[in-house]
């Protein structure tokens, strides 16, 4: 569980943190798109705030299990799929980078 809050839910906070103000395909200048870009922007916040409380309690809780070495509560396992569920809607959404279009090769025989 340590390994998956760490190699999966932390990096996914990291990504989603850069792509919280990206917008594309919104226009400023609507004030209909003003709000829209708003709730987006809050909705993508309360993700945010969401994976971290819960890989915060995942990590707490299996690194205070493997210390003290007693039985880690059930819905420990419960939070744990969750913060990786939410940590894929935030990679998968609005986590990933943006691709750039490919470069169209320059042939000098079309001239």
């Amino acid at each position: 569980m340590i390994a998956g809050v760490v190699l999966v839910a932390l990096p996914s906070i990291w990504l989603g943190i850069r792509g919280t103000g990206r917008r594309s395909g919104y226009s400023t200048a609507d004030p209909a798109d003003r709000a829209s870009v708003v709730v987006l922007v809050v909705l993508r916040v309360i993700t945010l705030l969401l994976v971290l409380a819960l890989s915060a309690v995942v990590l707490v809780s299996a690194i205070g299990a493997l210390i003290k070495d007693v039985v880690m509560p059930d819905l420990v396992l419960v939070f744990f799929v969750l913060d990786l569920l939410f940590a894929m809607l935030v990679l998968l959404t609005f986590g990933r980078r943006d691709h750039r279009p490919a470069r169209r090769r320059a042939n000098p025989a079309r001239r």
